[in-house]
């Protein structure tokens, strides 16, 4: 039951149940209406304010695709520099513009990649050259191709079966700190040829061809891929042969990099019967080697480019054999784990690359958050509920305080109804949800009753 006093409608009752005060004359256009017009744009802008500073997050902790990649290919001339300009033209499709730089060998890839202010992100780099612990920075994307080593020599057909039989000759082993020379000097000294004995001359594939087809040396050894240019003209140049090597088996037990091959008799020249016997000769992997800190959608991009390029049969692999799964001088990626697993991502599938990075990286912030947003969502009503209890109780703390200062003769019957006057008024504009109706109307009626019993007078 209402106070006499209160001369509110029942309608600022209902009003304050629901959390809003307002004189009942008011225009029904007043502040409410204005409340509920700018509710939808106001969350709207607190929803666009969420996902910019979610996607900063986002960006910041997972940096987008970068759109300049750089790759350290090799010397030009032996196959390999070629491939740069293939995997160009795979990943512009995708965005990604790809800058091919043509250097003096793996060394100096590996030198490249290894430096942080190159610029320099992925590289053919031959397996044998480096470890986990020189090159902690590298992950490996797998290996692509065997790099044969090949051995050509003037003189009469099968008069050398072994690097044994080279010294004393003029032989070109690469160039000065290339990989070639560094492999081709340690495969050497086991068979007893050194500078002491031997010749040694520093030229790259592309001139100890010309240097060896034209008889001014007696022979050339360089690591180079089938399709290479220089081993095209060697294979069918005029008395010019290639060594197969008889104990190519040792070599391969001695360096476990190293690995066997057979050339098929014939292969280069079938009508000419060239070469006229299977021949025998090792090599090593070249791998795609990246920094670990390249994006993993280019790292999938650069997969996907491999198994385009390198995938095919060819006269020392098989198809499908290439790209493979190995990380032979510095582990694999886990990326590149995860793609020879199950392939490209599903959204990089059926996406375009940016806006596929763009969906995972906001996944990747966006999940966690939500998985601990939900249960603190789940508790919010919960938590209102006992605020608003809590609320409803200290009005009634009070209220029980101010009858008990009466009883016990603290306060003064007058000053105890200016109180109570005072807290009335704070019931009367406590905003509560409509599910605490009853509460509400009790606190109002029991303000009533202290009230009545405060205006009875005192007995003398």
């Amino acid at each position: 039951m209402e106070h006499p006093s209160s001369s509110a409608p029942a309608s600022s009752d209902a009003g304050a149940v629901l959390g809003v005060t307002r004189d009942a004359t008011a225009p029904a256009t007043g502040p409410r209406r204005l409340g509920r017009r700018f509710l939808w744009p106001g969350a709207a802008i607190a929803g666009l304010v969420l996902v910019a500073a979610v996607f900063g997050v986002t960006t910041f902790l997972h940096p987008l695709l970068p759109r300049n990649v750089v790759m350290a290919t090799g010397v030009a001339g032996t196959g390999y520099g070629d491939f740069g300009e293939r995997y160009r033209q795979i990943v512009a499709r995708q965005g990604v513009q790809l800058k091919v730089l043509t250097t003096s060998g793996t060394f100096e890839n590996l030198a490249m990649l290894r430096s942080g202010r190159s610029g320099v992100n992925v590289a053919l780099v031959q397996n044998g050259l480096t470890n986990p612990q020189q090159s902690p920075e590298l992950a490996s994307l797998g290996t692509i191709a065997y790099v044969p080593l090949w051995i050509f020599y003037r003189g009469p057909e099968g008069s050398r079966g072994d690097l044994r039989h080279l010294r004393g000759s003029r032989l070109s082993v690469g160039p000065t700190d290339s990989s070639m020379r560094q492999l081709a000097l340690e495969l050497l000294a086991r068979n007893g040829v050194d500078a002491s004995n031997t010749e040694l001359l520093p030229f790259t594939p592309a001139e100890a061809a010309a240097h060896l087809a034209a008889g001014d040396i007696d022979a050339a050894m360089m690591l180079a891929d089938p399709e290479a240019t220089a081993i095209k003209q060697l294979l069918v140049a005029p008395d010019v042969h290639i060594l197969s090597l008889t104990r190519a088996d040792a070599y391969v037990a001695l360096y476990p990099f190293l690995t066997t091959l057979l050339m098929p008799a014939g292969y280069a020249d079938l009508a000419h019967d060239r070469p006229p016997a299977d021949v025998r000769l090792i090599a090593v992997k070249m791998s795609l080697l990246v920094r670990r800190d390249l994006q993993p959608a280019v790292q999938y991009l650069l997969l996907e480019a491999a198994t385009q390029i390198h995938g095919g049969p060819g006269v020392f692999q098989k198809a499908g054999e290439f790209p493979a799964a190995e990380g032979t001088d510095v582990p694999l990626s886990a990326d590149a784990g995860q793609f020879y697993k199950t392939g490209v991502p599903f959204l990089q599938r059926y996406l375009p690359l940016w806006l596929a990075v763009l969906v995972g990286q906001l996944a990747i912030t966006v999940l966690p958050l939500a998985a601990i947003a939900y249960p603190l969502l789940r508790m919010l009503p919960a938590a209102y509920d006992w605020v608003v209890r809590q609320r409803i109780a200290t009005l009634y703390g009070e209220l029980k305080l101010l009858e008990l200062s009466v009883e016990n003769r603290r306060q003064e019957r007058p000053a105890a109804l200016s109180d109570l006057e005072r807290l009335e008024h704070r019931v009367a504009h406590l905003r509560v949800p409509s599910s605490f109706a009853h509460l509400f109307y009790a606190l109002r009626q029991d303000i009533s009753l202290v009230r009545e019993r405060l205006q009875v007078p005192e007995r003398p």
